[in-house]
């Protein structure tokens, strides 16, 4: 008897194929839609998590100056750090694994006829330890070279290629203003960072050498610290700030002049961002189901409008109510789950030349499929029901009557 009932929807559905066709069209839309939302937003928080990764792993930053959390507000200048602040966080805070003193400057590198405008950062080994950045080639600094300031560098990658091509430029000199520097070492490829700039884009230097020869100072901008595993960053974090406040002579209660970033910090913040944006994306294409439901609902109440003398004779010969029930209900949740198995696949098509337009990794999440697919279902049962119900109600008298 169910088989019979499946087998008269069927037949109902394919009598009026262009009109199921155009019912099913907002079932394929909704549950596409919310497929390529959710697809292409974990995408994005993939990508931001692995950007971040990219900067190095447990890492903390420590600036001179005071975190800005709202307008900025004009102030005395905090006093840069100092190559012992950086030598006191790594010998007296146990989870340090590595402190690395910077200082960088815009400037123009030039190799033969080739120039190019980049980042030249002075610092010492400690820095690829705490940025988790591999030499691809040639070297790193050596002891003498860092003791006495001598004019070598470390290639980024996009520096390489805009200054030497596809050649070896290990050995070769290139000049930074008047500072002939020779290339002794290659930077492994990073990529663009989860602030959109291009990490390969810069030249490493010796750091006393940059201050004698490019800054003119002793000072040390800015901190990478690197904490060992096993440590919470949270609890190096707060070990820095107080041993910070201490060697800057900062009384309590005073602001600190200085800041520590976690990158797991900013990361969880931008995951949060994205996967909220996630959520807002999908709920407003999940509205689009909704419209496919009542889209269902509408055709078929026109439908049993339409077949009111079919259903009347159904059940002037002996067809049970419920019979009558069960095929148009049949009918709705055949459509229904007809447009979610096209809705997935529109939504993989889709979601899959987003992801390649976007640059994010293509990031399907099957629970978010079977939940698309089963709402769709349910969409086809709660829509399909009102108009079955009204069919299975017919009087058949009135039903014959019916012109």
């Amino acid at each position: 008897m169910f088989g019979e009932t499946i087998r008269l929807s069927f037949r109902a559905i394919l009598r009026n194929a262009l009109r199921s066709i155009l019912t099913v069209l907002g079932i394929v839309i909704g549950v596409g839609a919310v497929i390529v939302m959710v697809t292409v937003g974990q995408g994005s928080t993939a990508q931001v998590t692995d950007d971040v990764a990219t900067l190095g792993s447990n890492l903390l930053m420590v600036q001179p100056g005071q975190a800005r959390r709202g307008p900025a507000v004009a102030g005395a200048p905090a006093d840069n750090f100092t190559i012992k602040d950086v030598d006191a966080i790594e010998s007296q805070i146990p989870g340090v694994l590595a402190a690395a003193p910077t200082n960088a400057r815009a400037m123009t590198a030039i190799a033969g006829n080739a120039n190019h405008a980049t980042t030249v950062t002075g610092s010492d080994n400690r820095y690829f330890i705490a940025r988790d950045w591999a030499i691809a080639g040639g070297r790193d600094f050596t002891e003498s070279e860092l003791r006495l300031g001598t004019a070598v560098c470390i290639l980024g990658e996009t520096v390489r290629e805009e200054l030497f091509g596809s050649s070896d430029p290990v050995g070769s000199f290139i000049r930074l203003k008047q500072i002939s520097c020779r290339v002794v070492g290659l930077l492994a490829k990073k990529g663009a960072s989860a602030f959109g700039n291009d990490q390969d884009d810069a030249i490493i230097m010796p750091l006393r050498a940059f201050q004698r020869r490019i800054a003119g100072n002793r000072d040390v901008a800015m901190m990478f610290v690197a904490v060992r595993d096993g440590y919470e960053t949270a609890k190096v974090q707060s070990d820095v700030e107080s041993l910070m406040r201490e060697r800057r002579r900062i009384a309590l209660g005073e602001t600190d002049n200085f800041n520590v970033l976690d990158m797991k910090e900013i990361a969880s913040i931008l995951t949060s961002i994205t996967t909220v944006l996630t959520g807002l994306l999908a709920a407003v294409a999940g509205v689009s189901l909704l419209v496919g439901g009542i889209g269902i609902m509408n055709i078929m109440l026109v439908s049993v409008t339409e077949r009111t003398r079919e259903i009347g004779i159904r059940l002037a010969v002996g067809a049970e109510a419920r019979q009558v029930l069960m095929q148009f209900l049949v009918e709705a949740v055949v459509l229904s789950l007809f447009g979610g198995v096209l809705g997935i696949l529109v939504g993989f098509g889709l979601g899959a030349v987003a992801a390649n337009l976007l640059e994010v990794p293509f990031a399907v999440d099957p629970t978010i499929v079977a939940i698309a697919f089963l709402f769709s279902a349910a969409v086809g049962v709660v829509f399909g029901y009102f108009p079955a119900r009204r069919a299975a109600r017919m009087n058949p008298i009135e039903a014959l009557r019916h012109e």
